[in-house]
């Protein structure tokens, strides 16, 4: 493949300034894709482990208080 073949691919018959650009943005959106389900799980195993301790800080004060008072 010589230069001039490449460059007429490159230009992809006048309309590269239609064609890659849409191939940026379906790369962007494949990417954002493949990212967002990682990004969800983190964020949502981060919350559970947060109202774990909510939960286990809640029944710890209700024992201490249930000691107490007998």
């Amino acid at each position: 493949m010589n230069a001039a073949a490449l460059q007429s691919f490159l230009a992809m018959g006048g309309y590269a300034a239609y064609v890659w650009p849409a191939y940026g943005v379906f790369f962007i959106v494949l990417l954002i894709d493949w990212l967002a389900p990682q990004f969800r799980r983190r964020r949502l195993l981060r919350e559970l482990r947060a109202r774990m301790a909510r939960q286990n800080a809640r029944k710890e004060r209700t024992s201490q208080a249930s000691a107490a008072s007998t």
